[in-house]
């Protein structure tokens, strides 16, 4: 389909670029765009994007078990408590993307967590309120942005709370990761409704 749209063997449009992996089907169905909530959940989600930068996703989708694995179901208390020896383990663990900036993030991001929640502030409750109010209707093949005024703000706050590697792009694809927007397509059969 020219719209940016790809219908697949169980007859149902949907964003063209879930149609090209198993993965990125399963994803596209039960997880993009749907409202996530939760430390854990959130960490993870913010986790993955940033070792998604500069690399394919379907690469992150396929070795999601792996970064769970290896960063303790990315509980913020377990991974905050990382020191030296857990780095060095990581960046021997194929079953990830071993790139030290990323790895070392995602440690300051999980303490960066416990930070919020000792301020009484809470990751949840600060991702969210980034939220865009929901569209009157839904996007059009490209017009799904790359970045946005909220995510360049949410980078922003992110960053001024302590966390790392959470450029705009980044912010912005955990934004549609965790459902804060949907970029579900006009005519893609997941409608997803707003938290």
């Amino acid at each position: 389909m020219s719209d940016g749209l790809v219908v697949g063997a169980d007859g149902r449009a949907r964003c063209a670029w879930a149609g090209s992996a198993p993965e990125y089907l399963r994803y596209h169905d039960e997880e993009w765009g749907r409202p996530v909530h939760g430390e854990q959940a959130l960490l993870e989600r913010i986790t993955l994007e940033a070792f998604q930068s500069g690399l394919s996703w379907l690469t992150i989708l396929r070795k999601r078990e792996g970064f769970r694995a290896a960063f303790d179901g990315f509980d913020p208390d377990a991974v905050a408590a990382y020191g030296p020896d857990d780095v060095a383990r990581l960046l021997a663990d194929v079953r990830i993307v071993r790139n030290r900036a990323k790895i070392e993030a995602a440690v300051t991001n999980a303490r960066a967590t416990l930070a919020l929640r000792r301020d009484g502030n809470g990751l949840d409750a600060l991702v969210w309120s980034f939220a865009p109010p929901p569209r009157q209707r839904r996007p059009a093949h490209g017009e799904v942005p790359a970045t946005t005024p909220a995510s360049v703000a949410l980078s922003k706050q992110l960053k001024r709370q302590g966390f790392a590697f959470v450029g705009p792009t980044t912010a912005y694809a955990a934004m549609q990761a965790c459902g804060l927007v949907d970029d579900h397509l006009d005519g893609c059969s997941v409608a997803v409704a707003q938290a």
